[in-house]
């Protein structure tokens, strides 16, 4: 039984998640995915006691797999600019392959909802300028980048850059690809 309520909480998730990539942004409802999934509203609450709390498992999952991804990189890779330029490859291509987790990543699907939810993604943006910085130094202590270089500000710069591309990727209704021109920025950026 245990395995058939963790199988529907993740169908319910996945089909939040498709919800989500509806260029058009509308409000999701519990109706609406209760319909979507051919199930009550009651049974939708059986698995989740609240929209939000299915939102935070949207969030989860992000998180999860952005940090595993970041880690992974971090323990393979022996140099701290191609450390950067993974981790904003990831970030991009993240967005890329999951068009309704970007809305969440940018607040978009957020609107109107608790808003505890607003502020586990700006804590989620908060570690990944976090990680930003670290491979930053990384960088500068293997002489990759000019030891002059301000940390913090640049940390900064490249998480305003990932986000301003999830903006536009989800505001032009998924056709502004992400990753289009990163190759020929990352060289001016990192």
């Amino acid at each position: 039984m245990a395995a058939r309520s963790g199988e529907r909480k993740l169908q319910i998730l996945q089909t939040l998640a498709v919800m989500l990539e509806n260029p058009r942004a509308e409000k999701i409802t519990t109706a609406a995915l209760a319909a979507r999934l051919s199930v009550s509203e009651a049974a939708l609450y059986r698995h989740f006691a609240s929209k939000a709390q299915m939102f935070e498992g949207l969030i989860e999952f992000i998180e999860q797999t952005l940090f595993g991804l970041v880690n992974k990189i971090s323990g393979e890779e022996q140099s701290g600019r191609k450390q950067l330029q993974a981790i904003m490859s990831m970030l991009l291509g993240f967005a890329q392959k999951n068009p309704g987790m970007t809305r969440v990543l940018i607040g978009d699907a957020l609107v109107n909802e608790d808003e505890r939810l607003q502020a586990r993604i700006n804590q989620l943006h908060d570690r990944l300028e976090s990680t930003l910085k670290q491979a930053l130094r990384f960088a500068i202590t293997e002489k990759e980048i000019d030891e002059a270089t301000e940390v913090d500000a640049k940390a900064n710069l490249l998480l305003a850059f990932v986000v301003g591309r999830w903006h536009q990727f989800a505001k032009s209704g998924f056709t502004r690809d992400p990753v289009q021109h990163w190759t020929l920025q990352s060289r001016e950026l990192i």
